[in-house]
């Protein structure tokens, strides 16, 4: 299905907002998930399903100096 991930329209096989979070590798990191403009809480991510059109935001944060 087709969604809108960081703005970007992308093709997925998600069920869910914690697959998506595992297709892009940040599973285990500290990350922020908005969909379709509400914030969701890591215990809400297995149980979120995603629907065709759905505008997702990933933030993840990278240390560094």
């Amino acid at each position: 299905m087709e969604l809108v991930i960081n703005g970007v329209k992308q093709e997925l096989a998600a069920r869910t907002i914690e697959e998506i979070i595992v297709h892009f590798g940040l599973a285990g990191k500290p990350v922020v998930v908005e969909a379709d403009g509400a914030v969701l809480t890591q215990e809400q991510w297995a149980v979120t399903e995603v629907r065709e059109g759905m505008r997702i935001e990933l933030v993840h944060f990278v240390g560094g100096g």
